[in-house]
């Protein structure tokens, strides 16, 4: 027998509960009065913050009743352009992980209490095998009775239909996966294998923590951590948005030993996947490339050495900001899977093709060298490559040196990063990468400062802070 993958619908695959939309496809359908969108607002709220409640899980129950007389048809046409709105709400990360389920052979099922002629169309668009919900009963002119048809798909209920289905389907439901959110779906998670709790309310959150049990998060990237919806890069992206009269932000405050200019930064999309590239200069480099993305007003997901990650606390910093580990000498791909499958759930994945900072003479050289990684990654994705040019962060943390200079906060120097208009002419080609990458580094060579693009021999001082320090 097979193992499958089971998800629960609200504040799972959905970043929050589909019952407003739902409702208001009915009431355009006529089949409720307008009046039922009255306090349902905070209603939602309420249950975004705790979860499932019982008397809202009571009244659900009713629902039945209530849609005595409803032509099926008329509440599937609802479900329909319902369908089209809760699209906009599925969380980021669910596709990629419906699609690595999908590709190790196990069937994704959606197992929800939302009534089956309303969440089916969702479940079709999305691309999920089949759809374990509650069902209310019809005559055989289509028109509901008031009753239900099974189970009430929900807590043991939920159990009992999924256990059905398995039966009927060839599998094994204690070798499967199961995703929620709910406390009230203990039953299920507790009989699979692989029991994830996804964005948990308190008391789930709970039970997990003590069972040691996944909890993840599907609008966030595999070890983010959030609190109330809200990660730890969301707090940051608010304290990086400038101020008025030239003010600076509170996060360029943490750094009086450095002054920032940022040019173009609308050249960053607002919404949707987009690679920024470029050039590495200073270890100082990750600050100011990371700032100008938040200022944009999106998250940076750094592909980041693994030496970094493994660092005691800089470490545990970069992985809840979603950082992506990178083995160098490794030979694994699994960086740009993982660099994938963020751009597929419209991420801004920020490299450094140059992989380190240049030594010695190499630092001086007006020709950047990068490798292959963003060139593969716009390849594997189409997600646009956007450049920027970095300059005079070496002023604020020289290669020689093990600590940035903190200490000149009277005449600090002033940063800048320039970002260009997308990179054009790439072939997205995997046999094209090398030619590819050659012109992504020009573009970034483009937008650096004239002396950046002039050959010339540095002095032995300039040799040496461009060296590690010994």
């Amino acid at each position: 027998m097979r193992a499958a993958a089971f998800f629960d619908l609200d504040r799972t695959v959905l970043r929050g509960a589909s019952g407003p939309l739902v409702t208001g496809a009915l009431v355009k359908a006529g089949l409720v009065p307008a009046a039922s969108l009255r306090g349902q607002g905070l209603l939602y709220r309420f249950y975004d913050l705790v979860g499932e409640t019982l008397p809202a899980m009571a009244l659900a129950r009713l629902a039945a009743s209530a849609s005595k007389g409803w032509a099926g048809e008329d509440v599937r046409q609802a479900g329909k352009a319902a369908a089209e709105e809760l699209e906009q709400l599925v969380a980021p990360y669910v596709k990629g992980l419906l699609d690595r389920h999908r590709a190790e052979g196990r069937p994704v099922v959606l197992a929800t209490t939302t009534p089956h002629d309303l969440v089916a169309p969702l479940a079709e668009r999305l691309g999920f095998d089949d759809v374990i919900a509650t069902r209310y009963a019809s005559t055989e002119d289509g028109a509901y009775t008031g009753a239900l048809e099974g189970e009430f798909v929900w807590a043991t209920g939920k159990l009992a239909a999924v256990r059905r289905w398995a039966s009927e389907n060839d599998v094994d439901v204690s070798e499967s996966w199961a995703y929620s959110d709910s406390i009230y779906d203990l039953p299920l998670l507790w009989a699979v294998a692989n029991p994830r709790a996804v964005n948990p309310d308190p008391r789930l959150r709970a039970f997990a923590t003590a069972a040691r049990w996944p909890v993840i998060h599907l609008d966030a990237p595999p070890g983010v951590p959030q609190i109330v919806g809200v990660e730890p890069l969301d707090v940051v992206r608010v304290a990086a948005r400038p101020l008025p009269a030239g003010l600076p932000s509170l996060s360029e405050g943490l750094f009086p030993y450095a002054r920032f200019s940022f040019q173009h930064l609308e050249r960053i999309p607002a919404e949707g996947p987009a690679i920024v590239v470029a050039n590495h200069r200073s270890y100082f480099d990750p600050v100011v490339l990371g700032m100008a993305v938040l200022r944009a007003g999106r998250l940076p997901r750094f592909l980041g050495k693994k030496e970094v990650l493994d660092a005691p606390v800089l470490g545990a910093l970069a992985k809840v900001a979603g950082t992506i580990r990178v083995d160098r000498g490794s030979g694994s791909d699994e960086p740009l899977r993982r660099a994938a499958q963020a751009l597929d759930a419209g991420e801004v994945v920020v490299i450094m093709p140059q992989g380190t900072i240049p030594r010695g003479e190499a630092f001086f050289d007006p020709v950047l060298k990068g490798k292959t990684g963003a060139a593969r990654l716009a390849a594997m994705t189409d997600a646009a490559v956007i450049p920027v040019g970095l300059w005079a962060t070496e002023l604020v943390w020289p290669r020689s040196e093990r600590i940035p200079r903190v200490w000149n906060v009277l005449r600090p120097p002033r940063v800048i990063a320039n970002v260009g208009e997308p990179v054009e002419g790439l072939d997205l080609g995997e046999g094209d990468a090398v030619a590819d990458t050659e012109r992504i580094m020009g573009a970034i060579v483009n937008l650096l400062p004239a002396e950046a693009k002039r050959k010339r021999p540095p002095t032995e001082s300039e040799i040496k802070k461009a060296k590690p320090p010994t």
